[in-house]
């Protein structure tokens, strides 16, 4: 129910996903509202559970509110049930932080994991997966190192890489780069040996096959996926403008019809449809607040996909194994200092 275009467009996106693809959904929000909808829509709602409440959390709610006062409210409900195993994914363009709150307080996270993350897929030459995009704004080089390792793991399940290429998201490719965090964390990401690290990765070349994971702290993060989102839309806005501008314009659009529609998918934020939180133990995918019905179709897709995958699985043990050695890196500094 939460979201800027919900609850119209996300009720309209799992009927477009009912039809598209083979799972069952559990609506959570105000059946009256829902019901009215579907009836609109001229899709029959009976097939579907639904919960009904009538609690709504805001796009302008304090983040706890998803734990203390809306308990009721739709996401709070929905991540309950996922927690107790009453679905197998849990999908919401509604508050990020109260979804990031409640899918680590509720759903819980994985064992070993420091901090979960929110992994957008970012439209460019290649599909970047962007960890974090808005969850932490202040992390540790140890937090960068842990995305790093979850999001190979994210990429080798769900994109079949062998040995994804990690970047560090920075103001310059040199080593010496950055705040004493970047810094900290490059040294950190070129020790590891969990993973494939390429080096700082700078804005400008980040679109041109760099990387495949790309991290960064949320706050960075999220500008940058919400400037390459606006670049891309102007962009596309622009090149339609100019193939309109006269009629001999028009005619050689005719031509490229087909390139430009392929284009214009590669480079659609709607085609991913949402970002999943990884280190939670179980999927929950953000959607973005503004979704239409076809972007949320495409989030609802992505959850069956990472469900199916087992990729969670393969995160949690990516994580465990991460925390294990970093527990034996501290042990070994502190029998080191107590024997100085």
């Amino acid at each position: 129910m939460g979201g800027d275009r919900a609850p119209e467009e996300t009720v309209k996106g799992v009927i477009m996903a009912a039809q598209e693809f083979n799972a069952s959904y559990i609506l959570v929000g105000n059946r009256f509202e829902i019901e009215r909808i579907a009836q609109e829509n001229d899709f029959d709602i009976r097939r579907m559970d639904i919960v009904h409440t009538e609690t709504v959390i805001t796009m302008e709610d304090d983040p706890l509110c998803v734990v203390r006062g809306k308990q009721d409210s739709s996401m709070s409900v929905g991540l309950r049930m996922l927690a107790e195993g009453h679905g197998d994914a849990f999908v919401s363009t509604g508050n990020t932080g109260a979804l990031f709150t409640g899918a680590t307080l509720i759903v819980r996270k994985a064992k070993g994991v420091l901090r979960a993350g929110i992994g957008a897929i970012v439209p460019m030459q290649v599909p970047v997966l962007l960890l974090d995009t808005g969850a932490n704004i202040a992390v540790t080089e140890e937090n960068l190192e842990q995305f790093a390792v979850m999001g190979s793991a994210y990429m080798r399940k769900m994109y079949g890489l062998e040995s994804p290429r990690v970047g560090l998201l920075n103001n310059g490719a040199e080593e010496s780069k950055g705040t004493p965090l970047q810094q900290a964390a490059y040294q950190r990401l070129s020790a590891c040996k969990e993973i494939r690290f390429v080096g700082n990765i700078e804005g400008s070349v980040a679109p041109f096959d760099t990387c495949d994971v790309l991290v960064t702290d949320g706050f960075t993060g999220n500008i940058f996926l919400k400037t390459v989102e606006g670049l891309g839309k102007m962009l596309l806005s622009r090149l339609k403008s100019v193939f309109y501008a006269s009629t001999i314009t028009k005619v050689a659009a005719l031509g490229v019809k087909k390139q430009l529609a392929e284009m214009k998918k590669d480079y659609d934020p709607s085609e991913y449809g949402g970002a999943p939180i990884l280190g939670i133990s179980k999927p929950v995918i953000k959607a973005h607040g503004s979704s239409d019905a076809k972007a949320f179709k495409n989030a609802i897709r992505q959850a069956i996909n990472y469900a199916d995958s087992g990729a969670i699985y393969d995160i949690a043990a990516a994580a465990k194994a991460y925390a294990e050695r970093r527990k034996a890196e501290q042990e070994r500094k502190k029998q080191e200092t107590t024997e100085l």
